[in-house]
């Protein structure tokens, strides 16, 4: 059979190789001139350092399967990410820990005192936070919300923290220890020659057809069934609008030797105007001191164009209508499955897009076992 993949990064690199390891004929599109997606890298041409052109990705995950699978395909180098933030001329370290409690605070508290100094600064009449906001202030009390996370939310998302969800903020840490390390999972690491690399030898095998620059809409052939990981709205043709999106601005600069110490560094306040500079030398520490120079972007969200790289899905109350109506037309459509970060209107992080598609492809052999090929609109509810 042959099948069609859309989107070269890793939901699409995953689903080909599986199929095109089970004997079949693979078509994989991308519109870019690069495989890789959002976690595409590339070697910085006037200094050497490896890039994350789209933005810094730290793989870590809680997934055995994942982590195996990925190591099959590149050596991965311990990292840790570790992220400063700058609030009001001073610098902290991030996620709020015991350090930056007492740090922000002025004190010097053990964890047990500073657990109770925070659910006394904790606003306890907020049972059941319905926004961003009020998750913060029913977590950390007033101070430290203004001080690390308003402004940098306003930055992000272009919205008062009032309308966003708090859902966003429940992925953020609190601790009561001086662990700095920004993500708790077992697994964390950096893959040696880039994310590039890693793709490209998942993608190395007998059967599958990588065309880049080549978008979905201008293929002519037949498919037995096309696995979609571009915007679930473009599919449609935008029939019922375009799904709300965040994009992200890089201004790149570089420097001599060390730039800022760290790979990222958080700017809280609204008044300065980007979010945050990530260092890219930092995060390859098995080599960084052999490059003279550094490289260092800028980081400046916003609201996306028509035109622009779709990064942050907004899911407002509007676009979760709009979804919602998007996801009945993907369930009656024949012959096509919606996966990955665009195509369920998701955010997702590395590990849980490799994890979705390694589970989706437990679901395709089934499918392939069958007299009769039938594979669900989608391997996980997008609502």
């Amino acid at each position: 059979m042959t099948f069609c993949v859309v989107g070269a990064g890793f939901s699409g690199a995953v689903i080909a190789r599986h199929l095109a390891e089970r004997g079949h004929k693979v078509v994989v599109v991308d519109e870019r001139s690069h495989i890789g997606g959002n976690c595409y890298t590339e070697r910085d041409a006037e200094t050497g350092v490896m890039v994350h052109k789209y933005g810094p990705h730290i793989f870590h995950t809680a997934d055995e399967r994942t982590w195996a699978y990925v190591q099959k395909f590149g050596t991965f180098k311990p990292y840790v990410n570790r992220v400063k933030a700058i609030s009001n001329a001073h610098v902290y370290t991030l996620p709020v820990n015991l350090l930056t409690i007492n740090q922000f605070f002025g004190t010097t508290m053990g964890p047990k005192e500073a657990r109770a100094f925070i659910e006394s600064k904790a606003d306890k009449s907020i049972t059941n936070p319905q926004s961003f906001e009020e998750q913060a202030l029913s977590m950390i009390g007033p101070e430290l919300y203004r001080a690390f996370f308003y402004g940098y939310t306003r930055k992000q998302w272009g919205l008062e923290p009032t309308q966003l969800p708090a859902s966003i903020l429940k992925r953020l840490p609190l601790r009561f220890n001086y662990d700095d390390n920004y993500f708790n999972h077992p697994y964390q690491g950096m893959p040696e020659e880039g994310y590039t690399a890693i793709v490209q030898n998942i993608l190395n095998v007998d059967g599958i057809d990588v065309r880049l620059g080549c978008s979905f809409e201008s293929l002519k052939e037949d498919f037995q069934h096309v696995f979609y990981t571009g915007p679930i709205d473009r599919y449609f043709g935008f029939r019922l609008g375009r799904l709300g999106y965040r994009t992200l601005d890089f201004e790149r600069f570089v420097d001599e030797g060390d730039h800022q110490g760290t790979a990222v560094i958080n700017y809280c306040n609204e008044e300065v105007p980007y979010t945050r500079i990530s260092e890219h030398k930092h995060f390859a520490p098995w080599e960084q001191d052999k490059f003279s120079k550094t490289v260092c972007f800028r980081e400046y969200s916003r609201l996306a164009g028509e035109n622009d790289i779709p990064y942050y899905p907004i899911r407002l109350v509007n676009e979760k209508k709009m979804l919602e109506s998007y996801i009945d037309l993907a369930r009656a459509e024949k012959g096509v499955s919606f996966m990955g970060r665009l195509g369920t209107y998701r955010y997702l992080d590395m590990d849980v897009t490799i994890k979705e598609a390694l589970a989706a492809c437990d679901v395709i052999d089934t499918a392939l076992q069958a007299s009769e090929l039938s594979l669900p609109a989608f391997f996980v509810d997008p609502a």
